[in-house]
């Protein structure tokens, strides 16, 4: 009776460990996807919180401007968080607070 108390007790540690690594694994695809599909236009915000409009877009870099200055600043593309909508709704959240 011992020896099968033992497997039934790994298959529920074992599941929730197959689905933990599952959902990162599509978490990190969808993160690699947004940042594969930047394009010059876009607005993007980066993980410091800097919103800007795209204006070059090379293999692991973007190149900015964050407003009517013309201010470029240029980032490696693993440094942006979100893209388009999600980054104005960002700015709003931010401004409200």
């Amino acid at each position: 009776m011992d020896m099968l108390m033992l497997p039934m007790l790994f298959i529920p540690f074992a599941l929730i460990l197959f689905m933990q690594s599952r959902r990162e694994k599509k978490k990190k695809q969808a993160v690699q996807d947004l940042r594969d599909s930047l394009a010059v236009g876009d607005e993007v915000t980066t993980i410091g919180g800097i919103v800007g409009k795209i204006v070059r877009v090379q293999e692991d870099f973007i190149t900015f401007e964050t407003s009517e200055d013309r201010v470029r600043i240029r980032v490696a593309k693993w440094a942006v968080a979100t893209k388009g909508k999600a980054a104005e709704e960002q700015e709003e959240k931010a401004q409200a607070s």
